[in-house]
């Protein structure tokens, strides 16, 4: 078994597990304090009821093989630890609608979307194809070859199967009797140009990858070490846009690149931003390429001119999780689109823009104020932690005779009654119970914090002050999904210009209207008091403003407050 907070089970090295145990033994830890770790993991378990429905497991994160070591580190344990279920069900088609409904079209020149009966299609990039190892080929999805639909690290998972770009876009073509060839090699500018000259249409792929630190790709540990495309993608669209006068750029990326030097080519005329789209890549682009859907993605980023606008650096010097640098914070709020605000830089693509193929309009603001009364500060006593056990005494602490330990677990078991010998720090004893506040030694019951009394905070944080509507009508010829967002201002010196705190997905009809509405609550016109340790509303006017994207906000009213709405 393991310990409340370990992680390193593939090492054997912990900050817990029999520590933690002498440090309940020897009073550093108490009792309750440990129950309440133990109550906090297994209150989940309870929550999704797996006190009354156990499922086996059937499956090891570590390998595909169907049999194998179920303690896989190790190596002990041999038996059936893959069973291979299928759990799919209709995952695909959520899949594929979800990354679609999340592309977000940068720029449209009229060239989307396309017909599907186009003379003769040519698509570009190693981020159109499969990887050559196949989509599982690399461990945890630890390098960059072929279409990037998953970052890499520890959180991935593994693909029932991958449809490419090419495969999607190939289906439409073919199905139409239409022509498409493809080259994949981003580095072969000759063959590009060439096939370029020949085609009606161009679509070039590109992408960016990053993922955990524990993986090296390309030179980049975890995180990208610029904000450039991979793979020579930069080059491959400008070579191919010189030699076509109509070329589409989709790039599957894990953040913002920098689109400056190409963006505004005449012969550029689309781009897309697809993300990571799991499995259904290949249709889910199709299905925007070709109109099957109309894109209302947003971006959850700024694409910025340089990468000096975006304020704080990058970190040059890979760390892998070893002497990590300490981050201060010193920028505050001001990430994305707040430096952008705060400093003035104009971003090329801002935070929440994304284009559809309809136009819709905003209209009509309409601001309620419900009148809520005044904020009041938790007061009160918490009562005493629980205490569900008692520490016991060493004795009963040690490894039980006979038992097998298996190698790199981490065990709540010490060696020896002696604490000290079972610690191994020669610093042992030293500062003992020193500094410890009363209540944290006995669990007995604290002041309530002002700002505390729920989950979130002091309920009163959460009643909604205001109801912000507008009418959005879709004045185009199609069907269409918008995603009105609520800026607000608090208007202070040190407060960002605006911040976004509402948002909605609407479906919209040709020439039909829908409402658009918004709640703010009292949390989000608060600034927090560092001193007081608590939130508060400041004297300085607020404002709502609504709109497309941080940059396009078409209506704005005051969020008129009454003085019983303050500390």
């Amino acid at each position: 078994m393991t310990m409340p907070g370990d992680e390193n089970f593939d090492s054997g090295n912990s900050y817990w597990g029999a520590n933690l145990t002498i440090a309940v033994l020897n009073g550093t830890v108490p009792e309750w304090r440990l129950d309440d770790m133990a109550v906090r993991i297994v209150t989940a378990w309870y929550l999704v009821g797996r006190d009354t429905r156990q499922v086996p497991v059937n499956f090891d994160s570590w390998t595909l093989d169907t049999y194998g070591y179920r303690n896989f580190v190790a190596k002990e344990g041999y038996g059936l630890i893959n069973e291979h279920v299928d759990v799919r069900a209709d995952h695909a088609a959520h899949i594929r609608k979800s990354a679609a409904m999340g592309t977000v079209l940068l720029k449209n020149n009229g060239s989307l979307p396309l017909t599907g009966h186009e003379k003769f299609t040519a698509v570009f990039g190693e981020d159109s194809t499969a990887n050559r190892l196949g989509p599982n080929g690399c461990g945890d999805r630890g390098c960059d070859m072929g279409t990037l639909a998953m970052g890499w690290g520890s959180g991935t998972a593994n693909f029932p199967y991958l449809v490419t770009p090419m495969e999607g876009i190939k289906n439409v073509v073919l199905a139409n009797g239409g022509l498409v060839q493809d080259v994949s090699d981003n580095y072969n500018l000759g063959v590009q140009a060439a096939l370029a000259q020949q085609a009606s249409v161009c679509l070039v792929f590109a992408n960016a990858d990053a993922g955990e630190g524990y993986i090296t790709v390309d030179n980049n540990t975890g995180d990208r070490n610029n904000l450039t495309l991979w793979g020579n993608g930069e080059n491959m669209i400008l070579n191919v846009a010189k030699n076509c006068n109509n070329t589409i750029v989709v790039m599957h990326t894990v953040g913002a690149v920098l689109v400056a030097d190409w963006y505004q080519h005449p012969n550029i005329t689309g781009i897309i931003w697809a993300g990571l789209p799991g499995q259904e890549s290949g249709n889910s682009i199709a299905d925007i390429l070709y109109g099957k859907m109309n894109p209302g993605g947003k971006l959850p980023f700024t694409f910025g001119r340089n990468r000096s606008d975006y304020g704080t650096d990058l970190l040059y010097k890979p760390n892998a999780g070893s002497s990590a640098p300490q981050d201060q914070f010193k920028e505050g709020p001001f990430i994305d689109y707040r430096t952008f605000d705060r400093f003035n830089k104009t971003p090329i693509y801002e935070f929440g823009y994304g284009l559809s193929y309809t136009n819709f309009t905003y209209t009509n603001l309409r601001i309620q104020n419900h009148g809520i009364p005044a904020y009041k500060p938790t007061t009160g006593m918490t009562n005493p932690a629980p205490t569900f056990g008692t520490p016991g005494n060493a004795s009963n602490a040690v490894f039980p005779p006979g038992f097998h330990q298996v190698p790199l677990y981490i065990y709540p078991y010490i060696n020896s009654t002696n604490l000290r010998a079972s610690s191994g720090d020669p610093m042992y004893g030293i500062g003992l119970n020193a500094s410890i506040p009363q209540g944290a030694q006995d669990g007995s019951a604290q002041p309530r914090v002002a700002a505390g009394g729920g989950p979130g905070g002091n309920p009163q944080l959460w009643d909604v002050l205001f109801t912000v509507n507008c009418t959005v009508t879709n004045t185009g010829m199609v069907a269409g999904d918008d995603v009105p967002q609520l800026y607000i201002s608090l208007g202070g010196p040190n407060d960002a210009v605006v911040a976004l705190r509402g948002f909605d997905r609407l479906t919209i009809a040709p020439g039909a209207t829908a409402t658009f509405s918004a709640d703010v609550t009292r949390r989000d016109i608060s600034n927090w008091d560092t001193v007081a340790q608590n939130w508060f509303i400041s004297k300085y006017p607020k404002m709502a403003y609504v709109g497309s994207s941080s940059r396009k906000l078409a209506l704005k009213g005051p969020l008129l407050i009454g003085t019983s709405l303050g500390r």
